[in-house]
Formats: structure tokens, sequence, C-alpha cells
């Protein structure tokens, strides 16, 4: 039976039934309005029955949100603390090379070696991360890069220990393996010890500013045995008459006090996305008992994307001023060339990006890198270096394919000193399996 029939009955009851076992006559006048009361309070009985409903499922309905709250609350410490560590990574890689200025290799057909172990260490530990990257080859070992960083603002952060120097297009100036021309000047992926202040991209444009104590090395003074076992470009020495080009230089020389600032602006159009910039640096060369002079340089870069299509444009000049030296002494790889004291480089980069479905291989990168150094003030040849090639991705297997048309370039059969008007040519896989 409905409640509200059921209540209806009880009202009346309670009302009427007293009044006729009392006998007493009730006239229709009365009779209506005791049912015009009983129907008020149903009503009222009604509207407080929908109210008690409402607030049943108000309280239903925040309880389900604070154990929504309560679940996220109490799971975001255990999400926090997976993230708070560090994360090892690392790359195994060999290469192949045949090559025109080696007799020897043409004889063997190339030669096939192991390129190198490295190991990566990223992550974070409360608001302080960590960044390092240390290369073990067969005749060396070179800590690439080794910082901590902080974000202490929305748009900033800061780095520092071996960080990278702000210069030029990033975060590389080339797709190849073997970078560009700028590279072996020391003016692509150069790293040193000092603390970096970045900007990230916001209203369109960022900015680095670092200042660098001196080379990953230590400086002049660094107590290492071979000041070219180093993943980086530096100034080592002073290239003084009588000494080979690719000598250990009988004079130390080493970066200090450098300050270096890069400034880009980012714009679209359509599909059309580019990086316009301007870099510049500027420090002391010192030769352990007293400053030996100075250095600079100065860049201006553009990096655009359309579509799959990918362009980079570099205009850099550089200029040592040591006691008037023509040339000077760099050393990277446990390797020593020399490179003239006062250049400049312009660098011409495209690149093709394919996604494939081959097997494992999911991606194809095609480019064309181009980089000429001229102008030198020692008055020997342009540096030239043409690189064609092809990057493939499968799954942990990163491959270059590179062919390199180049003339007094190091590693090509040349060097940054050299004076010759022949070019080599150099075909080179490089192999890498990274985790």
């Amino acid at each position: 039976m409905n409640k509200h029939r059921l209540l209806s009955i009880l009202l009346a009851s309670t009302f009427v039934g007293p009044v006729y076992a009392q006998a007493v006559s009730v006239s229709a006048a009365e009779l209506d309005s005791l049912k015009a009361q009983i129907s008020a309070l149903q009503a009222k009985l009604a509207e407080i029955e929908e109210q008690a409903k409402a607030n049943t499922t108000s309280v239903a309905v925040n309880a389900q949100t604070l154990a929504e709250q309560k679940t996220d609350n109490s799971a975001a410490p255990e999400k926090a603390k997976s993230e708070d560590g560090i994360t090892v990574g690392g790359a195994i890689r060999t290469n192949f090379n045949y090559t025109s200025y080696s007799e020897g290799n043409k004889d063997r057909g190339g030669d096939f070696d192991f390129d190198i172990f490295r190991l990566n260490l990223r992550g974070e530990i409360g608001d302080v991360s960590l960044n390092g990257e240390i290369r073990f080859f067969d005749y060396m070992t070179a800590i690439k890069y080794a910082y901590v960083g902080y974000q202490f603002s929305e748009n900033w952060e800061v780095n520092a220990g071996i960080t990278k120097v702000p210069f030029g297009n990033s975060p590389y100036n080339s797709q190849n393996y073997f970078f560009s021309t700028n590279y072996y000047l020391g003016l692509e992926d150069d790293f040193d010890l000092g603390v970096v202040f970045k900007r990230s991209v916001a209203n369109n444009w960022q900015l680095d500013l670092g200042f660098f104590k001196n080379d990953e090395l230590g400086g002049v003074d660094g107590d290492v045995d071979n000041g070219s076992d180093r993943y980086s470009y530096d100034i080592v020495g002073a290239r003084t008459a009588g000494e080979g080009i690719n000598d250990e230089p009988g004079q130390a020389l080493a970066e200090y006090n450098t300050f270096s600032g890069r400034f880009a602006y980012h714009f679209k159009q359509d599909e059309l996305t580019t990086e316009v910039g301007v870099s510049a640096l500027s420090g002391g060369i010192h030769d352990g008992q007293s400053r030996a002079g100075d250095y600079q340089a100065l860049a201006l870069h553009a990096n655009s994307q359309y579509q799959r299509w990918h362009l980079q444009l570099q205009h850099s000049e550089y200029r040592y001023d040591i006691d008037q030296l023509e040339q000077i002494a760099v050393g990277a790889y446990s390797f020593y060339d020399t490179i003239a004291a006062e250049a400049t480089s312009t660098t011409l980069n495209v690149a093709y990006d394919l996604p494939v479905k081959f097997g494992a291989v999911t991606g194809l990168q095609f480019y064309n890198n181009y980089g000429v150094v001229y102008d030198k003030s020692d008055d020997t040849a342009n540096t030239v270096m043409n690189v064609t090639g092809v990057s493939v991705a499968a799954g942990g297997l990163f491959t270059y394919f590179d062919w390199v048309h180049a003339k007094n370039q190091p590693f090509v059969g040349g060097s940054g000193a050299g004076n010759s008007g022949d070019y080599e040519q150099r075909f080179n896989i490089n192999i890498g399996y990274y985790f």
C-alpha cells in the first residue's frame, strides 16, 4: 500500500475517529476543512522527503569525491617516489670505415672496430636533477658531461658542472655521425666546467647565459696525463715554429673565465616552424703563469622544419688573440691538431624524415651536411666537408651510413691547418645499441 495513502488513513483516524467516538455531528464544511489540512500535511511531507533524498545524494557525491581525492593524494607520494631516483642507460657502438687516404685500409677492404661503450646517468632526487655521461674507448676514457640542475622558477633552470656551452644551432649543428666542421673548432657540442642559466621557450623566445671557469679537464693546470683525452675540442697550446701540426704542443695554453650567451626566437607559419638566433662568447687564455691572451666567437643560426623537411644554417667567426700567434693547437679524442688563430665558417644542412615499417626498422633520416672553414689567418687552404647519408632507427639499434667528401678535415685524411687541394673520401657505418 502507498505510504502516503496509509498516512492519510492514520491521520484521518486520529482527527476524525475521536469525533465519531464522541458521537458529535460534523458538518460538511468542517469535514472539507479537515481534508484540506490533511492535503497540506501530505504536501509538506512530500517536500521533506524530496529534500532528504537530495541531501542523501549530495552526501553520497561528496563522499565519492573525497574518496577519489584521497586516492589521488595517497597515490601522489608513491608516484613521486617512483620518479625520484637515478636511471642508468648507455650505448655500445662499433664502426666500419673504408677510406681513400689509406692504402692499407683499401687493401683490407676497410676496417671494422670497436667504437665506444658509454654509460648515462639521469634522474632526480628531491628537486635536484643529475645528468652524466662517461665514454670508454680503447685508447681513452672521457667524461662528456656531468652536471646537476635545479628548476628555480616556471621558465628558468640552472645547470652546474661539466655542462654544455650555449652556442649556435642546438642541440647539434648537424645530423651525421661526424658533426659539422664547427665541432673541430670547439664551436659545436662543447662541454666545459661552469654554470648555465637556461630560460625555456616562453613568449616565443629563449635565453641561455653561461660562465665557465675552465675546460672540462681543469684548465692549463689540470692534473691529466694527456690534454687531448677529452670529448670536446678545446685549445691546448700554442703552435710554434718547428712543431708538426699533430704534435703535442710545447707551450700549454687553456681557456678560462669564459662568458657565453645564446638568444633564440621561435615562430610558426602554418606547417613551417623556425628558430633564429645569435650566440656570442668571450674569455681569457692562460699559460699557467699569467694571462696570455683572449678569445671570442660569434654565430648567427637558423633552424627550420616544414613537414618532414629540416633546414639548418649557421655562420660563425672566432678569434684567438695570443701574442700574434697565427696557429693554435687543439685536442680531442686523444689526438692533437692545429687550426688557424682566426677564421670564419659557414654550414648548411638539409634532412628529410621518413617513417617506415620494415621489420624492426621504424624510421629513416636522409641528410646532406655541408661545411666550410675559410678566411684563415694562417693563409692555409679552406677546410671543406660534405656528408651525405642516412640514419636508421630499429628498436634499440641506431645506425649511421655516411659518405664523407672532404679536404683538410681531421679524421678524413687531413688537418684543420692542412694545405691540400685534393679531396678525400670516407665511407663510414656506425652501429650503436642504445639502452
